[in-house]
């Protein structure tokens, strides 16, 4: 029998990839990823209220919010933004977090990873602007890895919903 050894997966061929064109100036998608009260209007899962408990767009600053569907208990997540450079890109890093801000497990997966690295690229091609976020697993064990891969299928349906919403926001405002 031949032993086989098989080169881990690139950072690359392990990311999430969601891409969507909106009806809308480049800066106007921006504002909606980096402007509170345009935040609280659409992002997070359709049917879901986003709370926002702190807001600090600088490298180094915070988005901690909670998503609730209805009456329903809160989910807390984290943003902490390392690049931010308006209108083009965010880059943050994203995690599961408690109600103080402190990095949690998924509660959906003991396996997810802790933190996922972001980009958010707005480019503006013939007057519409092409959102592509690209998602990869950060200081994750193989595990982790793996289960993040698995995940990307439900991913793209959460994130579809949230582009809906985001479209849907665009449309009221320009």
């Amino acid at each position: 029998m031949e032993n086989q050894t098989h080169a881990p997966a690139t950072a690359e061929e392990q990311d999430f990839v969601i891409t969507r064109v909106f009806d809308a100036p480049r800066e106007q998608v921006f504002k909606a990823w980096t402007q509170e009260d345009s935040l609280k209007q659409w992002y997070g899962p359709k049917g879901y209220t986003l709370g926002i408990s702190e807001f600090n767009l600088q490298p180094g600053g915070a988005l901690h919010y909670s998503i609730r569907m209805g009456s329903g208990p809160k989910m807390w997540g984290k943003f902490v933004y390392r690049e931010i450079n308006s209108p083009e890109q965010l880059v943050y890093v994203n995690t599961f977090a408690d109600e103080d801000g402190n990095i949690t497990r998924a509660p959906f997966s003991a396996t997810w990873p802790l933190e996922m690295l972001n980009f958010l690229t707005l480019t503006e091609p013939d007057g519409q602007t092409t959102l592509t976020l690209r998602g990869r697993p950060l200081n994750a064990t193989q595990e982790e890895r793996q289960t993040y891969a698995q995940g990307h299928t439900s991913m793209h349906q959460a994130f579809s919903g949230t582009m809906d919403q985001l479209a849907a926001y665009l449309a009221k405002v320009n």
